[in-house]
């Protein structure tokens, strides 16, 4: 009888190995898939954060042309307003020219 339990253990040992075996083999593939799944939502990632740095230059470049054009508006305002401003005081010196 001692051959039948020495017989069932080591059969236990053995579908236990097996079993070992299955999982291992189940946790490297589980691992290579989620390898593949994390480089590719890395790439995406480095996408989109090129995307956005690029982005973000854009809004610095556009900000640098908005603010050169606020400073040529203010200039042409400026250069109006003193052109006007001065026929203004030359009607207001010469006033018979005007009749």
């Amino acid at each position: 009888m001692e051959t039948t339990n020495e017989g069932k253990a080591e059969k236990a040992f053995k579908n236990f190995g097996k079993k070992v075996d299955d999982f291992l083999a189940e946790l490297d593939d589980a691992g290579e898939k989620f390898q593949k799944e994390f480089n590719a939502k890395y790439d995406e990632l480095k996408d989109s954060a090129e995307k956005l740095r690029k982005e973000s230059e854009n809004k610095e470049r556009w900000k640098e042309v908005e603010d050169s054009l606020k400073k040529a508006g203010d200039e042409l305002s400026k250069a109006f307003k003193a052109a006007f401003k001065k026929r203004e005081e030359d009607k207001k010196a010469s006033p018979s020219e005007g009749l």
